[in-house]
């Protein structure tokens, strides 16, 4: 358990959660990226820590928010594929929290209550948006306006409860994500005024920028799609890179109202004076392919897929210098790590690594860190779903190292292998390149690791191997 300063001994901080819905980490201006502006996520990112190498481990929104919750890989979460439910009997973050004194809410998109057609066919156009989720499937919050899934940001639906506990519908106002972000800071000021020495943990989930790519219209009036500045790994096919710019130019947008409600989060906490007594933790349930290697959405092991904004600003804050933690914190360890950041230690039942200590502390060893992050896709949409999403339609496990190197294969075949220092574009696949053929049986042998200590079940191909005449090409060529 970590140590609290001095101004946190008496009080927990607060925790509040910012997630967004297909959000790649690329697509902020402090990452590079020449098409979007995010001034309130660059001021975190000098504020607080920026993860700047952090993962979604499984890039399918339900696994990951399953692995959010219980700091479980999504094969031991309860939510392996999407619309899985998670068991009501799976320990979440919340729970941990609430067992500590905390108020808990989840405001927006929850997604882990499953595909559940009997629930749904008496709603209007079977809309999941509509249905209200009952106190017993909430994964142990309390307050609650939620939806379980909805690609409308215009025409959205919460669920709560009504003074008696009777279920309650209400149509959101305006564009999603403005609206929620009110609910959560309407929530934030009746905690402060009503138990202003009981500390809270606040979940804002909002759908965008996750497709249809719309934001209100002063936002996508700032986006022309032909400005729109294609990344090189999207190949330069014109009827493929007349899309990407399109839909690029409402996920722009969509990502500057989210920056502009950050801002908005994080002021109110300043009025209401305990913005040092709260975290706010912004992230992604993972990117967006938009057109890199021919790619679409997620479901894909490529960066643009599984790499995703982790950024922490609050107590902890000691200078205005740019921190930068290299760490490949993963979707199973968001869960403990936020504990540890309130003194809480992580129950054994999570399997995720507690980074906590490298928030507070900025000079914490690096060799502590974990070598690598695992990688799975245990379903994908088209062996779950009738309507088959763009994406990878095959499982696959693989492995990130944190000296830049991933693998990742298919059940018995190997699919990739890139070196990120040099390639960070992922143009170069060397999984057949016989010259790197000791480093594939390297990392091939770690990603076995990865799935015996998970647990997992996955039919890996047989480790590389060689004839003897092809062993002593390989000793020639490494002398």
């Amino acid at each position: 358990m970590i140590k609290l300063n001095e101004a946190h001994q008496s009080k927990r901080p607060n925790v509040i959660w910012i997630l967004a819905d297909q959000m790649r980490a690329q697509a902020m201006s402090h990452r590079g990226d020449p098409n979007v502006s995010t001034p309130n996520l660059d001021r975190m990112a000098i504020e607080g820590v920026n993860f700047t190498h952090a993962i979604s481990g499984t890039p399918l929104c339900s696994p990951f928010r399953g692995s959010m919750l219980t700091g479980k890989y999504p094969h031991r979460s309860t939510v392996p594929a999407l619309h899985s439910p998670m068991s009501t009997k799976a320990y979440t973050v919340a729970h941990s929290f609430r067992e500590h004194g905390y108020r808990t809410a989840y405001i927006g998109k929850w997604h882990v209550d499953g595909n559940r057609p009997e629930l749904d066919m008496n709603l209007p156009e079977n809309r999941a948006s509509l249905r209200h989720i009952p106190p017993e499937r909430r994964g142990g919050f309390e307050d609650w306006w939620t939806y379980e899934n909805n690609n409308q940001p215009f025409h959205c639906y919460v669920q709560t409860d009504g003074p008696s506990g009777e279920p309650v519908s209400m149509r959101l106002p305006g564009y999603e994500t403005d609206a929620l972000t009110d609910l959560l800071i309407d929530w934030m000021k009746n905690r402060t005024e009503q138990a202003p020495n009981q500390p809270f943990f606040g979940v804002l989930s909002v759908q965008p920028p996750h497709d249809p790519y719309v934001a209100p219209a002063e936002d996508m009036a700032r986006h022309k799609p032909g400005a729109i500045q294609v990344p090189a790994n999207v190949p330069p096919i014109p009827s493929l890179r007349s899309r990407v710019q399109v839909e690029l130019a409402g996920y722009y947008a969509a990502i500057e109202r989210i920056d502009a409600n950050v801002g908005r989060i994080r002021d109110e906490l300043r009025r209401l004076g305990i913005d040092q007594e709260t975290y706010v933790i912004f992230f992604s349930d993972h990117g967006d392919m938009h057109g890199a290697h021919g790619q679409f959405r997620k479901m894909a092991p490529w960066e643009e897929s599984i790499r995703i904004p982790f950024l922490v600003a609050g107590p902890t804050r000691k200078s205005y210098k740019n921190q930068e933690c290299r760490a490949l914190l993963n979707h199973v360890d968001i869960a403990p790590t936020t504990l540890g950041l309130c003194g809480i230690s992580p129950p054994a039942s999570m399997d995720g690594f507690d980074y906590s200590r490298w928030i507070v502390d900025r000079f914490a060893p690096a060799d502590e860190l974990p070598e690598s992050a695992y990688l799975s896709l245990p379903v994908p949409t088209a062996l779950s779903e009738p309507l088959v999403e763009e994406g990878i339609d095959r499982p696959f496990r693989g492995i990130v190292t944190r000296d830049g190197w991933k693998y990742v294969a298919f059940e018995n075949q190997p699919w990739l292998m890139y070196n990120l220092n040099e390639d960070p574009l992922e143009m170069m696949n060397l999984v057949y390149d016989f010259k790197y053929w000791g480093k594939r049986k390297e990392l091939h042998e770690r990603l076995l690791g990865w799935i015996e200590k998970t647990g997992d079940e996955f039919a890996l191909p047989l480790s590389p191997s060689l004839p003897r005449w092809q062993q002593s090409m390989v000793g020639n060529l490494r002398r």
